[in-house]
């Protein structure tokens, strides 16, 4: 079962593009505009997770924060404070009122991401799987390692990313700009043809032996995981 994740936030291209990462990581996930409007969808359904905006319209995040503390069905809601707010005293603040963590914006989203991944590992370690498997691949995100077929492969830090990105949703279709923002995030700006780097490093790699390729190169759109290779396993 996917960890359902609550998106609070106004900004609305930075809620989109949120929502894609999450999505893309395999979450379950909604986004609200408003905090007076998120009070009312947190007393309907409570998520796995919600990340809160500080400054919002209708209800302030802090003050929603404050409230969700305040009732037992939310006392123990993860919650991750995104805010423009970088002063140690309002850091401060923000963990006091009873968020889980604090991220200044503009953040890198592989590692909000990451935090992500990491507090509900904490609080619902079953709605987050340690190893990602397809075919003969299987990749532990704990120990960060790559085995085929039994057989340990050295990936570099990179090409870990984008094979654990990819095999995150078998099938989909990434650009390079996709890909970019989501392996690299999307306040690094470098050439997208240095997607195409990685991915023939990646491949040097896991396909050594002449074993089947299991990235599929989409003419004009990108790559993805072939979900037929995913399927073999």
């Amino acid at each position: 079962m996917s960890a359902r994740v609550m998106i609070v936030e106004d900004e609305e291209p930075l809620t989109l593009l949120l929502r894609y990462n999450l999505e893309a990581e395999g979450y379950d996930v909604e986004s609200v505009a408003r905090g007076d409007e998120a009070e009312t969808r947190l007393r309907e359904r409570v998520p796995d997770l919600v990340l809160l905006d500080w400054m919002l319209p209708g209800l302030s995040g802090i003050e929603l924060c404050r409230r969700l503390r305040a009732r037992p069905e939310t006392e123990r809601l993860p919650i991750i404070m995104l805010t423009a707010r970088g002063e140690e005293t309002e850091r401060v603040r923000g963990l006091a009122t009873g968020a889980d963590d604090y991220v200044v914006k503009p953040f890198s989203v592989p590692e909000l991401v990451a935090r992500v991944r990491s507090l509900l590992r904490r609080v619902k370690p079953d709605h987050i799987a340690s190893q990602l498997k397809a075919g003969d691949i299987e990749l532990d995100r704990e120990t960060r390692r790559v085995r085929r077929g039994g057989r340990e492969l050295e990936l570099g830090p990179t090409e870990f990313r984008l094979l654990e990105f990819l095999m995150q949703t078998p099938g989909r279709v990434f650009s390079r700009e996709q890909l970019l923002n989501g392996v690299w995030g999307h306040d690094v700006y470098i050439d997208e043809r240095t997607v195409d780097v990685h991915v023939g490093r990646l491949r040097k790699v896991i396909n050594r032996g002449r074993r089947q390729d299991p990235i599929r190169t989409v003419r004009g759109s990108g790559y993805s995981f072939d979900e037929r290779f995913a399927r073999a396993g």
